[in-house]
Parts: structure tokens; C-alpha cells; sequence
């Protein structure tokens, strides 16, 4: 019997054997993560989806673009959650929704779900991420959903094959690079290095290239900065270095029929309706200037009196409480006392500008005449109350880093510097755990009273 194997969005899918049918990372949200836009683009039918009976669902890893509560809320309560996390919070808040059955997946312990045998398989960050093997009627998948995959687990795998299907996350990301654009280093069109060895070791009969199905808002330069490879380099990078295995790309909806045999075109999901054409590729274009953030900023809805005085209130006082209790940046740049510049843009393009004196672990508000400031950031002030409020992601709020030329010691001493010790990103994202889903929940709360509140202990 062939295995049924179609595509959900982005790193989603379901797998159907004789009457069962299991869903990976399911996301029914079009955009979903806030800002990512289905690529090609789709409709869901949600209210065919409510009536779906899974036999279960795997999710991979806590990321909101493959572990959402609004989608995982449209599904029969009775339907078996299995989960890789190692924060246990997200399994109660899970069963805060509604879902009876809420496993915690450990690596390398198998599950079986009628004929399917799932085993999770540890990815290179083994904090966040799993990868995912699955067996049926012979046939041998690996899923690597958007993971990595260190040596000691291609050994484990490549003794484990032969692999009829890998389903391969083809496309990476430049989620620092658009922080800082007109800092990031050229770039070279080659895939990653480690790819070319990894898959020759894997030798799988078929590919499919796998994960970021998706774009920003149409007005957004990161459509032409964010990813720079395409599925047609993919297909023929792959024709050189494995001229005997075959890619197959799966689009939203698209489904195919796998056995030891063949592989063919199976009958599509009933509830993804394509849109438009499907077969569109990436238009990476390094040239791309990207518009200034007071320009972005307009293209978001204004915030309310007290969302404003929100924000205003974390950057004058909160903002600085987060900063001192966190551990000293490891970046030693800021080992010598920086001015640092904040602007907040509002949806007319004004901005808010505060300036703190950031010295190791210590920051304080100061006067823009005490230092030359030498480290600025900009944002959108929605987008901020956005991370503040509403568990956005770094890649969704337009952030931007040094975007300006300072004296020429200040830029020889950035040269190396890594962006991600920006302090407002350092403040907002350092040792935080699933905000996205806990502003999901206060939603979900909001308007369906029967939700356990039980899950509030751990907000």
C-alpha cells in the first residue's frame, strides 16, 4: 500500500496509510507568525479542517511557524499531541486548550501510530529543534524539518538508510542580515558547505525541498532580501551532486503516492485551494535598498493612547530594569561605556528618540551631548508592542541596526560585532520562552471562556 504524503505550509504535512493520518508541525494560518504570507499563495478551509480526524500530531519544536495554538485550536480535542520541548510549560498549555492526549517526544524513542513508526532525531541545536524519521511499509522518510543536523547523528541516520524520501529544508534564511543591511558582508550563492557531504552520506531516492513556503507583506523589501535561494538552483544543484536522485516539489495542498516502486501524483488536499499560479520561485536580488524605518513604520495601523504609553513607559524605565538584570553582553564592544540611540517610529513617521549610556551590564538613560552615540537601533513602535504585547518574532518587526556611518574608530571596532547583542534585541528576546504562544492563549481565552485558565500560573 503506498503512503499518501501531501503538503501543508511551509514545514507542514500529512501522511495517510490505510486510514491513518498524521500531521507534522500542522500550520492552518494564512499569514501565520504574524507576517509570513503563503508562497505560493493558498486559502485554507477551515471549516473543513475543523472536521478533519487525525490520528495524531508531531510538532518538532516550539517555533511559532511550526507550533501555533490557533491552529492546533481547530482540531478534534481528542486528538493525540506528541511534542519536542524541553519546556513542559507548552505541553500544560496545550491541555489548557482542550487536548486530552499531550505527549512529550524523546530523542530516538519511537511511537507507533497504527502502521507508522515516528522516531524523533536530534538536531544540531538538541534545545530546540528535533528531526523526524518515519517508517511505513518498508519505506524509510526523514523529515529535518528546518534543523541541522551535527555528525553524530548523520552517522546514526546514514546507518539507518537507505532513505527512499528526505524532505530537505532548501532555503536559509538572511534573518540577521536584513537587521543590519547595509552591513551585511557579500554574499556567496553557494549552499552551505556541510549540505553537499550530508546528502551524498543520505543518497535518498527522492527530495523534496522543504520549509519557508513563504513571503512578507507585498510592500516589504525582505521579499527580495530574505531568502536567496530558489527552487530552481536547488533542483539543479542537486542534478549535480546527485544525479540519481530526483526532487519533487510539493506545494500547499499538493499530494503524492509513495512506495518502494514508484512515486506518483495523488489526489490533492480537499482543503487548500490553490490561488493564482504555484509554481513561483524567490526573486533574491542583493542589489535591493531597503526603504528607511520611518517609511516601514507608516505601512502599520496606530496604537492606541495606552498601547503608546505602553511602549513609551517600557523604553524609559522597563527597558532598563531588563537590561541590568540580564548577564553582561559577552560582545566586548560594549566593555567601554556606548551611547546608545533608540528611535521609535510611529505610523506617521515621527519619532521618539531616547538615548541610555550602555557600559557592560549597566545601562542608564543620558543625555544625547554626554558621549557620540555609537550604536543606534530603529523600530517600528507597533512592531515593538508587538514583541511587547503580542509574542512577535525578531524577523516580523522591521528592526533595524546601525544603519549609519559613526567615526571611523567606532566603525573599526564594529567590524566584527554581532548584531544580535543589539541591547533592545537582548532586552526583548533573552531568556524568553514561548511568548507567542501565551499571547495565542490569552486570545484564545478571551473569547472561549471554557478554556482552562489553569495556565495562567505559568504566565
Amino acid at each position: 500500500m503506498a503512503l499518501k504524503i501531501s503538503r501543508i505550509l511551509h514545514a507542514g504535512y500529512i501522511f495517510e496509510h490505510d486510514q491513518i493520518q498524521i500531521a507534522f508541525d500542522p500550520i492552518f494560518e494564512n499569514p501565520f507568525s504574524k507576517n509570513c504570507y503563503a508562497f505560493p499563495e493558498i486559502r485554507f478551509d477551515l471549516e473543513k479542517i475543523k472536521n478533519l480526524r487525525l490520528s495524531a500530531v508531531f510538532i518538532s519544536h516550539f517555533h511559532d511557524d511550526h507550533c501555533s495554538l490557533e491552529s492546533l485550536d481547530l482540531l478534534d480535542r481528542d486528538t493525540p499531541i506528541y511534542l519536542y520541548c524541553i519546556y513542559d510549560e507548552l505541553l500544560h498549555w496545550i491541555k489548557a486548550v482542550g487536548f486530552k492526549y499531550v505527549h512529550k517526544l524523546q530523542i530516538d524513542q519511537s511511537v507507533r501510530v497504527g502502521a507508522l513508526e515516528i522516531t524523533p532525531r536530534r538536531a544540531l541545536d538538541a534545545e530546540v529543534d528535533s528531526l523526524f524519521q518515519i517508517k511505513a511499509d518498508g519505506l524509510n522518510i526523514l523529515n529535518v524539518v528546518d534543523s541541522w543536523i551535527d555528525e553524530p547523528t548523520l552517522e546514526k541516520l546514514v546507518a539507518d538508510g537507505p532513505w527512499d524520501l528526505v524532505l530537505w529544508p532548501f532555503q536559509t534564511m538572511r534573518e540577521v542580515e536584513v537587521l543590519a543591511p547595509s552591513r551585511s558582508r557579500s554574499l556567496t550563492n553557494e549552499f552551505p558547505p556541510e549540505w553537499e557531504p550530508q546528502l551524498k552520506a543520505l543518497n535518498p531516492k527522492y527530495i523534496v525541498p522543504s520549509s519557508c513556503q513563504f513571503q512578507q507583506e507585498s510592500w516589504s523589501w525582505y521579499n527580495r532580501a530574505f531568502f536567496s535561494k530558489t527552487y530552481r538552483q536547488f533542483q539543479e544543484w542537486i542534478s549535480e551532486i546527485l544525479p540519481d536522485s530526483k526532487v519533487i516539489r510539493l506545494n500547499p495542498g499538493v499530494s503524492i503516492a509513495l512506495s518502494k516502486a514508484s512515486l506518483d501524483i495523488a489526489k490533492p488536499l480537499s482543503w487548500i485551494t490553490p490561488i493564482g499560479p504555484q509554481d513561483v520561485d524567490y526573486d533574491f536580488d542583493p542589489e535591493t535598498q531597503p526603504p528607511p524605518t520611518s517609511e516601514i513604520s507608516k505601512k502599520f495601523a496606530s496604537l492606541s493612547s495606552d498601547e503608546t504609553e505602553k511602549v513609551l513607559n517600557y523604553c524609559r524605565s522597563g527597558l532598563i530594569e531588563k537590561y541590568n538584570a540580564l548577564n553582561p553582553p559577552e560582545e566586548p564592544f560594549f566593555d567601554r561605556p556606548r551611547l546608545w540611540k533608540l528611535s521609535v517610529f510611529d505610523h506617521e513617521a515621527k519619532p521618539q528618540v531616547f538615548h541610555y549610556l550602555v557600559h557592560r551590564g549597566v545601562m542608564r538613560l543620558a543625555s544625547a551631548e554626554a558621549h557620540e552615540f555609537s550604536w543606534c537601533t530603529e523600530v517600528p513602535i507597533s512592531k515593538l508592542y508587538g514583541a511587547l504585547e503580542l509574542g512577535e518574532s525578531l524577523t516580523s518587526m522591521y528592526m533595524r541596526i546601525n544603519d549609519v556611518i559613526f567615526a571611523p574608530e567606532v566603525e573599526n571596532e564594529l567590524r566584527d560585532v554581532d548584531v544580535i547583542e543589539d541591547p533592545l534585541i537582548r532586552c526583548l528576546f533573552s531568556g524568553v520562552f514561548g511568548a507567542y504562544q501565551r499571547a495565542q492563549l490569552e486570545r484564545l481565552k478571551a473569547s472561549r471562556p471554557e478554556i482552562d485558565s489553569s495556565f495562567d500560573k505559568d504566565l
